[in-house]
């Protein structure tokens, strides 16, 4: 098979052992306190193609984190009754699922001794507010990739690429006019190649915790996504495994074989 992936994982993926593959994977809880901030850069990351929830205090942020097999928590330091440095030592002391989501800190607290305290209770980074978005995205994709073999975000399988850092996607020479969720579930799809993944999987990974279950939104955007891939004589690069889900193959590689 002629497919590869630049940034390739060296453990299972979470469709085959819970979390753990978090290359591809995009679900991130953002806790945080204040309210108008939390929701603007759950907005923000959501624009990006994240699947993003919300907790605002640490009991609801370790309860999500049970229910929710997050990649990364974007996690405010400085919160009433359990703060976050409590929130990151349970985390990191009894792991959901038994593997350790990353851990962004937010805080306002800038000095060298705070920071160093974040990070000694777990955090995999720390972001001072005020931030500007852009370096908070540029966090996230450096911590999904932390993981991964190579250095870069770009994707490839067959002539599809997928270059995360841009947001842009091509096959071949032909650019692929995406929606933010168009995108993020060809990362996804890009990131488990080969594997048959359920609509129940699709929906957990892909989507955030406000997504319908009872809705025909993960057929209809797979479908939009395949003919979209796929135009004129261009092979299917996207199965449909009847009664199973889906999988993403190398659309070259029987021509190839």
């Amino acid at each position: 098979m002629v497919a590869s992936l630049t940034c390739k994982t060296s453990k299972q993926t979470r469709a085959e052992s819970g979390p753990g593959a978090r290359f591809g994977v995009v679900r991130i809880l953002v806790v945080d306190d204040e309210v108008e901030l939390s929701e603007a850069v759950a907005r923000g990351l959501r624009r990006q193609g994240y699947a993003v929830d919300l907790a605002h205090d640490g009991p609801e942020a370790l309860s999500k984190a049970e229910l929710t097999p997050y990649d990364l928590i974007c996690l405010d330091l400085t919160m009433p009754g359990m703060d976050g440095l409590e929130v990151c030592a349970q985390l990191r002391e009894n792991p959901p699922g038994g593997e350790q989501p990353r851990i962004l800190m937010l805080t306002a607290r800038d000095s060298i001794d705070e920071r160093i305290e974040g990070l000694d209770h777990g955090a995999d980074d720390y972001l001072i507010k005020p931030f500007a978005f852009g370096e908070l995205t540029a966090r996230v994709r450096s911590l999904m990739r932390r993981e991964a073999a190579g250095t870069t975000a770009i994707f490839t399988v067959g002539d599809i690429e997928l270059d995360d850092a841009t947001k842009r996607a091509k096959r071949g020479a032909r650019e692929l006019d995406l929606t933010a969720k168009e995108f993020a579930l060809l990362r996804y799809f890009m990131a488990h190649v080969d594997q048959v993944l359920s609509q129940e999987h699709l929906l957990e990974h892909v989507w955030d915790e406000h997504a319908d279950p009872f809705t025909n939104t993960v057929r209809v955007t797979v479908g939009t996504l395949r003919r979209k891939l796929s135009e004129d004589d261009e092979p299917q690069a996207i199965e449909t495994v009847i009664g199973s889900g889906y999988r993403l193959i190398d659309p070259g590689a029987d021509a190839d074989g």
